[in-house]
């Protein structure tokens, strides 16, 4: 009985689970799905399309990656600040937020301004029997030109949706993002083909779905918050000033940066991991995207239960709750883990049947299967490695998370792809088999990490 406590929770404890992580699930699901169907409808187009998209999206997912560790810094202390209903303090790292993801947004567009060409052609590769060099860069860049003005809505919509999920206004977010994939899967219908008078623009229709979309999201967020001050008491006086105190700057920047710079070398090093399988041809960067839009539809389950992890052990540290998280923290490990194993089921027995939902080759569709059979047999583990992330991510502890996160990567699974794609002719499905079981090594230090009870700490409480 023991050891079944120590596990797993009541049926109480499960419902406060999935208050918080459905939402989040749910929004993600909707939001994957439909960035699935996108995909689909971009695929329908031909390889060439497919690809040119994919380039562009791997390279976006580094900047959003960056503000979503940017707004995290910040949030480890908002998730606090909550559990000791310091509205002030919500407000000052609110503020953070909105002022660290206008810098990124600005590093942003200018990179992608003067060095787009340069950053898209280290992807394009021969090496397969499908696809053509020159169509698939004159698709990426048309596609990246009109995806530019997106990133501005959805930088200010990750400000307001991270701090309503630390303030449990998890719904909010949510239904936002479901008017937001509304509004993106019809104009996807009306803009890439051409329907009901509209102009067939193709991969261009995409990126001007994805951006109108982004706006939506962005407004109905925005205007909840403000219009609803009796659930986000954080939100009065929100404008009035953009001062926060020095000692809170401090503490943020000395705690939140780690995160910032853990997002950026890890969406950076998966960009790199990209690039190298792309070598193997563009057949590749076709399959790889396939199963990476899958990947991510069926990682919904790992990415909600983390942030569930973020949120909950970050109110009861907060509120000086030590044992009560610990227990806590052990339970939702066991339900992530136990929660994504079905999951990797149903995602193994979708891997023959959706990349024949995709107008290209069978080289590539049976390259995608395969590419997502492999992902599918990892994604328990990876349910714990995210699931250990946050725990030490929730403390305060993220020099311990950068190095947990973005280390190994950088210091295994880099260095391991960089040799593979320049120095063998091994085949596309062994080199990513290879890079992928390197996670085993990371998954013991998780476990010691999260065993050693260092992420127990209280860094709001008062002086």
């Amino acid at each position: 009985m023991r050891l079944r406590e120590r596990f797993f929770g009541d049926r109480a404890f499960y419902r406060m689970v999935a208050a918080i992580a459905f939402p989040i699930l749910v929004q993600n699901a909707i939001t994957n799905l439909v960035s699935l169907l996108d995909n689909v409808m971009v695929g329908r187009l031909g390889t060439d399309p497919m690809s040119g998209v994919a380039i562009v999206n791997q390279l976006l997912f580094v900047f959003n990656m960056s503000i979503f560790g940017g707004v995290s810094g910040a949030g480890i202390f908002g998730a606090q600040f909550f559990g000791r209903q310091d509205q002030e303090g919500l407000r000052h790292t609110f503020r953070f937020k909105l002022i660290c993801a206008g810098l990124i947004l600005a590093l942003a567009l200018l990179v992608l301004r003067l060095w787009d060409m340069q950053i898209i052609s280290l992807f394009l590769h021969e090496g397969s029997q499908t696809g053509n060099i020159q169509a698939t860069l004159t698709a990426a860049r048309d596609y990246l030109k009109i995806m530019a003005w997106g990133l501005l809505p959805f930088a200010v919509s990750q400000a307001y949706a991270s701090t309503l999920r630390e303030t449990r206004q998890a719904v909010v977010p949510m239904n936002a993002a479901l008017l937001a994939v509304g509004i993106n899967l019809v104009l996807n219908y009306l803009l890439i083909y051409g329907k009901f008078g509209f102009p067939a623009m193709g991969v261009r229709g995409a990126a001007l779905a994805t951006v109108i979309s982004r706006f939506a999201e962005a407004g109905a967020v925005i205007w909840w918050t403000h219009a609803h001050q009796e659930y986000c008491p954080f939100s009065c006086g929100l404008y009035k000033s953009f001062r926060i105190p020095l000692d809170l700057v401090r503490q943020i920047i000395r705690k939140g940066m780690p995160l910032l710079v853990n997002e950026l070398f890890w969406s950076m090093g998966l960009t790199i991991l990209a690039q190298c399988y792309s070598t193997r041809g563009l057949a590749t960067v076709a399959a790889y995207n396939i199963s990476s839009t899958v990947t991510n539809l069926f990682n919904v389950a790992v990415i909600s239960m983390g942030n569930a992890i973020g949120i909950i052990i970050g109110n009861l540290l907060g509120a000086g709750k030590m044992e009560e998280a610990r227990r806590t923290d052990v339970r939702l490990i066991v339900c992530s883990v136990l929660c994504c194993t079905a999951v990797c089921l149903v995602m193994m027995a979708a891997a023959p049947v959706i990349p024949y939902l995709y107008n290209t080759t069978q080289e590539v569709r049976l390259l995608a299967r395969d590419l997502i059979v492999i992902t599918a047999a990892f994604l328990p583990l990876h349910a714990f490695l995210n699931a250990s992330y946050f725990t030490l991510r929730s403390g305060g502890k993220t020099t311990i998370t950068f190095i947990f996160d973005s280390g190994l990567l950088w210091i295994l699974s880099i260095p391991t792809a960089l040799v593979l794609s320049r120095f063998t002719e091994l085949p596309i499905r062994t080199f990513y088999l290879i890079v992928q079981s390197l996670d085993l090594l990371k998954g013991i230090l998780g476990y010691a990490f999260v065993r050693s009870d260092i992420w127990i700490n209280n860094i709001v409480e008062e002086k």
